[in-house]
């Protein structure tokens, strides 16, 4: 069976599973192969809109039932109780469960649907609203390699997907790519306030910012290595960006940002042990 052709339930229809779904019809997937169980009226409507075959419900067991793949695209407070009602659902023998909630661990996913089952948590980010997205996979012992691409395939259809081996690194992953966007819009909001301070109509302000922001990160992409050689590159001794760096070092932002991450970190396992 082809992929675009695998049955794929979702259980949550919130902005990261309509992302998905939106990345997989893109991708070409059959959209009578996805159903998504959502109980709120207007977030179904919307779903529904992306495609008329898509089959959308409120119901969670009519989106588990069917499916080779089953996405909880939910809250991580909750899973508890979406794990509870899939337990008592007759699904899909050797069924993949994927889980998109912050903290909420392989064994947990395990013990709420299938002791030893094939589990695989995914932690994508915001920017796969518009296909840019991050995500990042880790698989439970004795998921194979079949269902390993089924995984990857759900999460690449919303942009760039990669492994880790060690579970214990994804509240880490979500610390840093996860919650990573709000740190970039802090700061870009920061420059457009400094922008407008120094007499820069808004708008103006808002272009200037984002492109650099879009530009920055599609050199260091294409690039591919460091970033100081390239910040180096536009770093001019005793010149303007030169004076600016001064001034965030001595505000000691490099310590602050890491102090910011690791209370991510912590906080990503301390939802993960609150859902145990």
């Amino acid at each position: 069976m082809s992929e675009r052709n695998l049955q794929i339930g979702f259980v949550g229809g919130g902005n990261m599973a309509r992302a998905m779904v939106a990345g997989l019809l893109r991708a070409g997937h059959e959209p009578a192969c996805i159903a998504i169980a959502e109980p709120a009226t207007a977030a179904r409507e919307s779903l529904a809109a992306l495609h008329p075959q898509l089959q959308v419900t409120d119901a969670s067991a009519s989106a588990a039932v069917g499916a080779g793949v089953l996405v909880l695209a939910v809250k991580p407070q909750v899973i508890p109780a979406v794990l509870g009602e899939l337990a008592g659902l007759r699904r899909p023998p050797g069924q993949l469960l994927v889980s998109v909630a912050a903290g909420i661990t392989l064994a947990t996913l395990q013990r709420g649907v299938a002791p030893g089952g094939a589990a695989v948590r995914i932690m994508p980010n915001q920017p796969a609203l518009v296909g840019a997205g991050m995500s990042v996979l880790v698989a439970a012992v004795g998921v194979g390699a079949a269902q390993r691409a089924q995984a990857q395939y759900i999460a690449a259809a919303t942009g760039q997907a990669l492994w880790v081996n060690d579970e214990s690194l994804m509240d880490a992953v979500t610390a840093v790519s996860g919650s990573g966007p709000a740190y970039f819009y802090l700061l870009m909001e920061a420059m457009e306030e400094a922008a407008v301070a120094l007499g820069l109509p808004m708008e103006t302000a808002r272009t200037l910012v984002r492109q650099t922001a879009l530009g920055a990160a599609g050199v260091a992409v294409a690039t591919g290595g460091g970033l100081a050689p390239l910040r180096d590159s536009v770093t001019s001794p005793g010149g303007t960006t030169a004076a600016a760096l001064a001034v965030l070092d001595a505000a000691g932002w490099r310590e602050a940002l890491k102090r910011a991450i690791t209370a991510a970190r912590d906080r990503g396992a301390e939802l993960g042990s609150a859902t145990r």
